[in-house]
């Protein structure tokens, strides 16, 4: 496994750690807390922006407007049923979702979860470096580069891995302070 390829697959990580991050509510509105909820459409499970128009009129309402208006029980209903803790408010035509202040409670709950996703990139990280190494072992073991030359990548894998962990470590801050922020 290539430097440059351990890299890459750390740098999705990051990236996929963040899409995360942003399905987090804070105490503003915004369409990324609706990307998880999946819609039941036609027998299928369907993604909420596949099926409407979402948009973020102001900081504590999202605005829903479904392309197929038979389609909005179905996406009320889906948000009810979703983690997000929002209430619909469907009023024929578009469906309106009210984002309440965070109590001090919600906001340590989402502080948790936000570290908890965290978590989950820095173990998918370290699982790419297990691999990296595994396979300069191998290469090591077949006698393709020596071992001084193995002891050399193991080392610079050990440090592309501190770094992508430090880039998690301050999302997560970032993401943390977004959240406690009143």
């Amino acid at each position: 496994m290539k430097l440059a390829e351990v890299r890459k697959n750390m740098q999705k990580t990051i990236e996929a750690t963040q899409r995360s991050f942003n399905t987090i509510r804070t105490g503003r509105a915004n369409a990324a807390l609706l990307d998880r909820v999946m819609v039941e459409y036609y027998g299928m499970d369907t993604p909420l922006k596949s099926l409407a128009n979402i948009s973020v009129p102001d900081s504590s309402t999202i605005t829903i407007q479904p392309f197929d208006k038979g389609s909005a029980a179905q996406i009320e209903k889906a948000i009810a049923m979703s983690d997000i803790g929002l209430t619909p408010n469907n009023d024929g035509e578009l469906i309106r979702l009210n984002i309440p202040p965070l109590t001090k409670e919600r906001r340590q709950q989402l502080v948790k979860t936000a570290g908890k996703l965290a978590e989950e990139g820095k173990v998918a990280i370290r699982n790419i470096r297990r691999d990296a190494i595994d396979s300069v072992r191998k290469e090591e073991k077949n006698s393709d580069i020596s071992e001084d030359e193995s002891r050399d990548l193991q080392d610079e894998i050990q440090q592309i891995t501190d770094e992508f962990n430090q880039k998690i470590d301050d999302l997560l801050a970032v993401k943390e302070k977004d959240i406690t922020t009143v």
